[in-house]
């Protein structure tokens, strides 16, 4: 049996995590086994999906087959395209110099900032009241 030549990358945004999948191909994009149109319903978050894939000028040489799970569905995109980043390096380590000037190796680190105690969220407080 032959070997399946893949590359793998994790991208995280947020709360939500990908796994991504690089395998030769023709250009097919699969999310959650769902088309990449029909997972991502706005045509931004395509756009966020497939940047890295334009920017490395590999569209239609890979398949890609991504997992993700947790966050909200931008959150989800952005994740998707981190983990095509990295993918993308463990392929071609050339592609490195592209990637890191247009910000795709970037993990973007903010996340939901904790609810504390004594008060109504992260920062809103409780209505003060002097009387």
């Amino acid at each position: 049996m032959a070997d399946l030549v893949q590359y793998y990358g994790t991208g995280r945004r947020k709360s939500a995590i990908a796994r991504v999948f690089l395998r030769p191909g023709n250009g097919g994009f699969k999310v959650n086994g769902k088309p990449m149109d029909v997972y991502f319903v706005t045509e931004a978050q395509r756009f966020a999906a497939r940047r890295t894939l334009n920017t490395a000028e590999v569209v239609g040489q890979f398949d890609v087959i991504t997992t993700v799970k947790g966050g909200g569905v931008t959150a989800q995109a952005d994740a998707v395209k981190l983990g095509i980043a990295r993918a993308l390096l463990e392929f071609n380590i050339e592609l490195r110099k592209i990637l890191k000037a247009d910000g795709l190796l970037t993990r973007d680190a903010r996340i939901k900032e904790r609810k504390k105690y004594g008060q109504k969220g992260a920062r809103k407080r409780f209505q003060f009241s002097k009387r």
